[in-house]
Parts: C-alpha cells; sequence; structure tokens
C-alpha cells in the first residue's frame, strides 16, 4: 500500500482535470491481478482520526456499459479531497471500476461473457468476484452502495436491502436527486415491486455483504436511468450518495438517546 502523491490524476479521458490532495487517500497496489494485466482499483479516504470513521464502500463499474456510476465514484473521489471537512468521521473505500474487461468494450458482461452482479456467493471463478468478496470479508463494511444505471427505467430507482435503515437513507437520497433527474413512481420496475422507486428485493448473486456479518451493513443499490443525459446521471449519483452519508451521520447522532 502507498500514499497516493500531492496530485492525483488518472490516465484516460474519464478524469479530464488532476484532482489537489487536501485529504489522506491511500491507492491499494495489492489488488487482485485480472486478465491481460488488468486491475481493480481501490482508494481508500482515511477520516481525521485513524480508526475512528464510519467505514462505507462505494462500488461503480461493476457492469462495464454503465459509466455514470464510475464517473460519480471519480467525482464522490474528488469532493473528498477538496472538502474533507464533510468526511472528517468517514473512511470510504472506493471501487470506480469493478469490471475492467466490460469497461474496456464497453459492455455490460466481462470478457468471460458473465454478468459479474449475478456471481456473488456462489462459488464462481471470476477473479474480479472472488477479489471483491475476499474485500468485503475482510473489511466488514458499515455501509455498501452500489452504483447502477437501467437503460429501461425512465427515472430513478433503488434497492434497499441488508440494514433496516437502508430503505430510510435511500428514500430522501432519491427525493434529493429528483431535483436533477426524475424518480420512477412505478410500482413494478425491473421486474420488482416498488414502492416510490423503493425496491426491497433483488436478485440472486448481486453485490452484498457475506451472509454471516451481523449487524448487517446498510446496502443500497442507487439505479439512474441510463437515457439521460450522462452529466444529469453523474450529478443525481453524486447528490444521492451524498445524501445517504449526510442522513446516516445524523441517524448515527441519534442512537444513543434512543
Amino acid at each position: 500500500m502507498s500514499a497516493i502523491p500531492t496530485t492525483l490524476t488518472y490516465s484516460g479521458d474519464s478524469i479530464p482535470r488532476p484532482i489537489t490532495r487536501r485529504r489522506h487517500f491511500e491507492l491499494r497496489e495489492d489488488t487482485a491481478e485480472i486478465e491481460r494485466g488488468t486491475f481493480i482499483p481501490k482508494i481508500i479516504s482515511k477520516p481525521e482520526k485513524p480508526g475512528y470513521g464510519f467505514k462505507f464502500a462505494i462500488f461503480a463499474g461493476i457492469h462495464g456499459d454503465e459509466e455514470a456510476g464510475t464517473l460519480a465514484a471519480f467525482e464522490l473521489m474528488r469532493w473528498a479531497s477538496e472538502q474533507p471537512a464533510e468526511l472528517h468521521d468517514y473512511e470510504l473505500h472506493i471501487y470506480p471500476v469493478c469490471n475492467p474487461t466490460g469497461r474496456r468494450s464497453n459492455t455490460r458482461h466481462s470478457s468471460n461473457g458473465l454478468d459479474l452482479n449475478r456471481q456473488f456467493w456462489s462459488e464462481s471463478d471470476e477473479p474480479e468476484v472472488q477479489y471483491l468478496e475476499s474485500e468485503l470479508r475482510r473489511e466488514r463494511y458499515d455501509g455498501i452502495i452500489s452504483l447502477h444505471s437501467d437503460s429501461e427505467s425512465e427515472g430513478l430507482y433503488g434497492f434497499a436491502g441488508g440494514s433496516f435503515l437502508s430503505e430510510h437513507l435511500l428514500q430522501p437520497a432519491l427525493e434529493e436527486a429528483s431535483e436533477i433527474l426524475p424518480r420512477n413512481d412505478a410500482q413494478v420496475i425491473d421486474g420488482f415491486l416498488a414502492e416510490r422507486g423503493i425496491i426491497r428485493e433483488g436478485y440472486l448473486g448481486m453485490l452484498t455483504a457475506p451472509a454471516e456479518q451481523f449487524p448487517k451493513p446498510l446496502e443500497i443499490v442507487f439505479e439512474t436511468p441510463a437515457l439521460a443525459p450522462l452529466p444529469h446521471q453523474v450529478a443525481a449519483t453524486v447528490r444521492g450518495v451524498k445524501t445517504i452519508l449526510k442522513r446516516y451521520r445524523e441517524l448515527q447522532s441519534y442512537a444513543p438517546n434512543l
């Protein structure tokens, strides 16, 4: 593990400008090696006091053709760097590209032709899944936020799982983000019953915390309409994630008085 230097720079056309470090970041270099030398990057944003912070993971790009989540993850990294006071009590682990071979070819599936977000906790042989499962087991996150986009949805929606708090945090996140893109208020979304854009079920094999983790962490999947303008999807996602983090902090501050 090595600290990122003063200027945090990314190759490729996704990040047009450097990020000046105003917060301590680390880039894990011991990530799993994928085919043709590709790896899954992991960027860690540390809290002001080491060891004192809510540990959240943000996963994006597990479907290689869903660029909005990846770009939103980079914007959240920029926010953490430039506004450290707003995240003083969070340790964020950001995985901006969870399917590097799919992103390279702009396809939903990995180079092995599989939907990686249907492979978790099924003894999968896929190296990306094995690496992410090992991270989920080792880190034991307080919260897991997955970023996606849906080409068949006309609005924002999300999946709420894990902790009972998930739904209570997803609701205000959708409300805030709906100032940028409309919320999908259909009664059935993606084949699941939904209420005000919230689905309480999920697909078998989705990225989640390991079944043995207790207490259950917050688990939210935030979905944008893929046919909406990309900048709007990114802005809505960033606003949604910021709302989740803000509201989680507020709920935790109330907990001692309950």
